[in-house]
């Protein structure tokens, strides 16, 4: 049970951060953040990136092994980033229809499960 709340706030965490990191740069199109500053922007990132960290701190204390979790640091960790790129390009291809998922991101996707696979091996 750990492992699938671990999981889902790590989903969750990087949702809002896609939207931090990312999604300021769709603001031009909307008539009321076209004419913000950059401080502005950041400002506004920041406010969505705190909601990155109400998810993301309690994943990696609920999974981590040191706390009665599932996993090591490193697997955390790989978890993480495979969440991350997936929920990136999930919001890359819904937000920013000018992208495309072409071959070459289909054979990193492989490797990143590869190195899941390699990560979670036991030695």
């Amino acid at each position: 049970m750990k492992s699938i709340a671990s999981i889902g706030l790590l989903i969750l965490s990087n949702t809002f951060m896609s939207f931090a990191w990312y999604g300021h740069l769709k603001f031009k199109e909307m008539k009321w953040f076209e004419t913000l500053g950059l401080f502005s922007i950041i400002l506004i990132s920041w406010g969505i990136a705190f909601f990155e960290y109400i998810f993301q701190v309690p994943a990696n204390r609920i999974g981590f092994a040191g706390n009665g979790g599932p996993f090591t640091l490193v697997q955390l960790k790989v978890i993480q980033e495979v969440i991350s790129i997936s929920v990136f390009m999930i919001f890359t291809l819904l937000v920013f229809k000018t992208e495309t998922f072409r071959t070459n991101h289909l054979i990193g996707f492989v490797f990143l499960i590869l190195a899941v696979y390699f990560i979670f091996k036991p030695q």
